[in-house]
């Protein structure tokens, strides 16, 4: 299976805003569109609170819509369609959306990555990293500049910076 890894490079106008807070609503928005089109996404994070973190924040980064998700053990046997875990997946999904600061060993069962490059200089140096494992892993790897800001109206604030 050929994976593609795409790169999403946040360029912040306001340097004060919390970048984790910023990398999680955009995983959120990957999640919703990934979703829209009908692909499963299995969203990896660092630990248990970074899960819970996002399992909250898609309950109300678009209060218009609703993207069925789940961390993993909960709901139904299959998964929802977005399934959230700081561990291994237990079932199969095309989509992975990588919050970690390493390539999971896992990565290769997925044909399309999405991980971020945030504004901040030491988490730019961990992505260069894991750009270049995916390289060596013989992924093809692209990236795309978005500049990211946060408006309060469309997420709360709470459930971002948790």
């Amino acid at each position: 299976m050929n994976t593609n890894v795409m790169f999403y490079i946040l360029e912040q106008e306001d340097t004060s805003a919390d970048t984790l807070a910023l990398v999680k609503l955009q995983a959120c928005f990957q999640a919703a569109y990934y979703y829209r089109q009908n692909q499963s996404v299995f969203i990896y994070t660092q630990d248990q609170n970074q899960a819970h973190a996002i399992d909250e924040l898609l309950w109300s980064f678009e209060p218009d819509s609703f993207v069925p998700h789940n961390l993993v053990g909960e709901g139904p046997k299959s998964g929802a369609a977005v399934e959230i875990s700081w561990q291994r997946p237990m079932n199969r999904r095309p989509i992975l959306i990588n919050l970690t600061s390493t390539v999971p060993n896992f990565a290769h069962q997925f044909s399309q990555i999405v991980d971020f490059v945030p504004s901040d200089e030491q988490l730019k140096q961990l992505a260069r990293e894991r750009y270049k494992s995916y390289r060596q892993l013989g992924f093809k790897v692209d990236n795309q500049k978005i500049n990211q800001t946060l408006n309060a109206d469309q997420v709360a604030d709470d459930a971002i910076n948790k």
